[in-house]
């Protein structure tokens, strides 16, 4: 019957296995989806703000000057391009901020 083998090396070459392991597994990504949709959340809010206000403003006018709906219609339009102007800017951050992050976690391998 052959020796049983020495605890050392079998500790020894277990530590180099667990070694090895660490450096070959994958990081786990994270992927915060709640951020996702809090931004998205945000882009729809930020658009029905601009509405929101550009129908106030053309409503206000409209009820000042005691004309037709024109302020109204002038504003809500306007109220639409600044709330779209504002989503694509909150966009661009969100997009800039994932290209750090990548260039982050391609920099860190």
């Amino acid at each position: 019957m052959p020796e049983s083998p020495d605890p050392k090396i079998l500790a020894e070459l277990e530590a180099r296995i667990n070694a090895a392991k660490a450096v070959k597994a994958p990081e786990r990504q994270h992927h915060d989806h709640h951020s996702a949709a809090g931004a998205a959340w945000r882009m729809v809010i930020e658009l029905v703000v601009g509405l929101g206000m550009g129908f106030g403003i053309g409503f206000g006018l409209d009820r000042l000057f005691g004309t037709i709906p024109i302020f109204l219609i002038l504003f809500t339009l306007l109220g639409f391009a600044a709330g779209v102007r504002t989503m694509m800017r909150t966009a661009a951050e969100i997009q800039e901020k994932a290209a750090k992050d990548a260039l982050a976690a391609k920099a860190k391998d």
